[in-house]
């Protein structure tokens, strides 16, 4: 089987439309999203909109999850809680209701799928967990793999039950070991912040059991050309770049 895991698309149609496209010649067996589909992007609801054409499973990232729990916008910084008030503000009554009924987590294919950091939280960075955190994360859920979001950076954590380790996730694949346990942070469609402005995802192969990472170009111009003309701050706009 070979596993699309994507994430953080917030708002950017056209990366997420050229992700799909990829995703289609890459014979891909199945997709799963770990959220923040809107935020800081001028399109959430064709975001959703074409989540829901393609059947794809997404999971509850820190953005929607202010939609459900408006306190919840005080986690944010000012800039970015302004924006996403605006936003919210502009979602339909079809992505609300598609918003209200995402879950912090999903477990399929023997893997979990969070947003920010297992075992289901969606505004925890992995970087502020302790090592005994992490430790005891391992030790406490049960699936070997676990995909996450909400840094927009690849990023692996590992565990052989006696060492944990951390690094980057090496470019276009990895390797894995079925003796190590995995956090592995899959990037963003939308909003990259590792150094590379192409969308990117991650590919699980499970007859290899290695990991592809995939860079996928788009029109970033287009998308900046958006988010100024929807009066977002130019910030989003600059940070595709």
């Amino acid at each position: 089987m070979r596993l699309a895991v994507i994430s953080d698309i917030h708002g950017n149609w056209d990366a997420l439309s050229a992700v799909l496209e990829d995703i289609d010649r890459s014979r891909v067996d199945d997709v799963v999203c770990l959220g923040d589909n809107i935020g800081y992007g001028p399109e959430p609801n064709r975001v959703i909109e074409t989540l829901l054409e393609n059947n794809i499973p997404s999971i509850l990232g820190n953005h929607e999850q202010a939609v459900i729990e408006p306190e919840h916008l005080s986690w944010f910084n000012p800039m970015a809680r302004k924006s996403l008030i605006k936003i919210i503000g502009w979602l339909s009554d079809n992505s609300r209701a598609y918003i209200s009924q995402l879950n912090f987590v999903r477990i399929a294919h023997n893997c979990r799928f969070v947003h920010g950091f297992p075992p289901d939280s969606a505004t925890r960075y992995y970087f502020e967990a302790s090592e005994t955190d992490r430790r005891r994360v391992f030790e406490t859920i049960k699936e070997r793999l676990c995909f996450i979001g909400h840094t927009h950076d690849l990023h692996i954590i590992y565990y052989d039950g006696h060492t944990l380790g951390a690094d980057i996730v090496p470019d276009r694949r990895l390797q894995l070991s079925d003796h190590i346990r995995y956090i592995i942070s899959v990037g963003s469609v939308g909003q990259p912040r590792d150094g590379d402005n192409n969308a990117k995802y991650v590919i699980w192969d499970t007859s290899e059991d290695a990991i592809e990472v995939k860079y996928v170009a788009y029109d970033i111009a287009s998308v900046a050309k958006k988010i100024i003309d929807a009066d977002l701050p130019r910030s989003h706009a600059d940070r595709l770049w």
